[in-house]
C-alpha cells in the first residue's frame, strides 16, 4: 500500500461506526498487525506482507481453558507459519525454545531455576533485539489510535497515541508468572502439565479482565504496563507510520 491508499483506508476507518479489535507485535525490522481474520506485516524497508488467520472451530471457543490456549496459538500463526513474517531457521530456534521451555521441567530442582532464567534471557534477546522497542510502542500506538479513532492524526504526527496498552503481551507474562508459581506449589501434577495449565488459567484471567469495567480488575495490569516502560521506547513519526501501514492493510480488507 502507497501512502495515498493508506491515508485513504484511514480516513474510511477513523469514520467508520465499528471497528474489530487489533492486536499485534513488533519485530526486529518491523509490524506485525492482526485482527481475527486477517494479519500484515510491515517492514522498516517499506515491504508490506499479508495474509489470513487460521480459523478456529466455533464450538472451542468458549470451552474454558481450551479457548485460551486457541487464543494464543492463533495469535502466535503469523510468526511460525511456513509464509508468515519469519524465515526458517527463526521458526526452527523458536521451537528449539518452546520445547526447551517444558522439557527443563524434568530436570532437578537446583537446575530447574537456572535453566528456565537462561532460556527467558534467550527468548527475550531474540525478541528486543534492533529497532523492536521502538517498534513495539509504535504498535502499541497504532491499535490505539485505532480505538481512539485518530489513525489520521497519528499519521500526520498531530496526535500521539499512548505507547502503553492494556493488552500487551507484556501484560500477560507478568501474570503468568504468579499463576505458575503458585500453581507449582499446590497441584501434585508434572511440571510440564502444570505450566500448560498455568498459561491456560492466566489467559482466563485475562480474558476476565479485559472483559470488566472495574477498576479493581484493571490492577491486576499495573505489573504489566510498568512493564512496558522497559519493553517499549517512544517512537519516531516514521516508526508510527510503519505500524499504521500494517494497520491500514487489515482494516482495508475488514472494511471491504
Amino acid at each position: 500500500m502507497g501512502v495515498h491508499a493508506t491515508l485513504e483506508t484511514l480516513v474510511r476507518a477513523d469514520a467508520a461506526g465499528r471497528l474489530p479489535r487489533l492486536g499485534g507485535m513488533a519485530r526486529p525490522n518491523g509490524v506485525v498487525i492482526v485482527s481475527e481474520r486477517f494479519w500484515a506485516f510491515a517492514g522498516v524497508d517499506g515491504s508490506l506482507r499479508e495474509g489470513a488467520m487460521p480459523p478456529t472451530p466455533r464450538g472451542l471457543r468458549r470451552v474454558p481453558l481450551l479457548r485460551g490456549l486457541l487464543r494464543l496459538a492463533v495469535a502466535l500463526s503469523p510468526i511460525v507459519r511456513r509464509r508468515g513474517v519469519v524465515g526458517g531457521k527463526e521458526r526452527a530456534f523458536l521451537g528449539v525454545v518452546l520445547l526447551a521451555s517444558f522439557l527443563f521441567f524434568a530436570l532437578p530442582d537446583r537446575l530447574e531455576l537456572a535453566a528456565g532464567v537462561g532460556v527467558g534471557l534467550v527468548m527475550l534477546g531474540w525478541l528486543l533485539r534492533g529497532r523492536t522497542l521502538n517498534l513495539h510502542g509504535a504498535e502499541h500506538r497504532a491499535i490505539r489510535a485505532v480505538e481512539d479513532r485518530s489513525l489520521v492524526a497519528a499519521f500526520d504526527g498531530s496526535a500521539r497515541p499512548s505507547r502503553f496498552a492494556s493488552r500487551c503481551g507484556t501484560n500477560f507474562a507478568a501474570l503468568v508468572l504468579p499463576v505458575a508459581v503458585l500453581g507449582n506449589l499446590a497441584w501434585p501434577l508434572p511440571a510440564a502439565l502444570v505450566a500448560l495449565l498455568s498459561i491456560a488459567l492466566t489467559m482466563e484471567l485475562w480474558l476476565a479482565i479485559e472483559g470488566s469495567r472495574r477498576r479493581a480488575a484493571r490492577m491486576f495490569l499495573l505489573p504489566g504496563l510498568a512493564l512496558q516502560r522497559l519493553t517499549t521506547r517512544e517512537p519516531t513519526l516514521d516508526e508510527t507510520r510503519i505500524a499504521l501501514r500494517a494497520t491500514a492493510s487489515v482494516l482495508r480488507r475488514e472494511l471491504a
